[in-house]
């Protein structure tokens, strides 16, 4: 007969430690000047909690998508009006909007609202240069940013968009786009760190 050791019962995570990791995240992700153990991690993020937006929050995001292999979803609307305004309004999993009219970037969730160049965000600026340059036709303003590739037929194609400039190309490695006749069906960005972002469009209900 054989000696069996029954299995240990797995230990609980620590709250204090689970904490500790949580608030040098943040500070790693955001570039915070104050200590990770003077965070507090238990307050709101937005508002007058931590008082974060949805920049910061994409930016948390993706590092614990790296750190952890999570996956983030949400779900909404996207618009453009020719030349160069292009908006997306999230209604999952937090309503929230992101409008940029030209080179400027506002951010609205709830009361509050955030205004910015889109110079400040290369990760950003790379991908609305290509929806606007993709949904326009206008090939200076893809080729100003990028290498382009085309590839497929008319009723199902793809844009293979590779950053030029330096700067980009640190936070971008490519920018994959599907569309099927004039329409966009997907929006594919991998980073340069290894994280994937995938955005599937809908055709607009009638």
């Amino acid at each position: 007969m054989s000696d069996v050791s029954p299995a240990s019962p797995a230990a609980s995570p620590d709250p204090a430690a689970l904490e500790r990791e949580l608030a040098v995240l943040f500070v790693e992700a955001l570039n915070l000047e104050q200590a990770p153990e003077d965070l507090d991690v238990g307050a709101p993020l937005f508002g007058d909690g931590l008082g974060l937006d949805s920049i910061d929050i994409l930016e948390v995001a993706l590092e614990i998508s790296q750190r952890y292999g999570f996956q983030l979803r949400s779900r909404g609307t996207l618009s453009f009006s020719a030349p160069d305004r292009f908006a997306r309004h999230t209604t999952e999993p937090r309503p929230e909007s992101m409008e940029v009219d030209g080179n400027t970037l506002r951010l609205r969730r709830g009361d509050r609202t955030r205004q910015m160049s889109l110079d400040a965000i290369p990760e950003l600026a790379g991908l609305v240069d290509a929806l606007r340059g993709t949904l326009s036709g206008d090939a200076r303003t893809l080729q100003r940013q990028f290498d382009t590739r085309v590839s497929g037929q008319p009723q199902r194609w793809t844009l293979l968009l590779t950053p030029r400039d330096a700067r980009l190309a640190a936070q971008i490695r490519s920018l994959e786009i599907v569309g099927q006749g004039p329409a966009l069906r997907s929006v594919e960005m991998q980073m340069s760190g290894g994280d994937r972002s995938l955005m599937l469009i809908d055709a607009p209900t009638p």
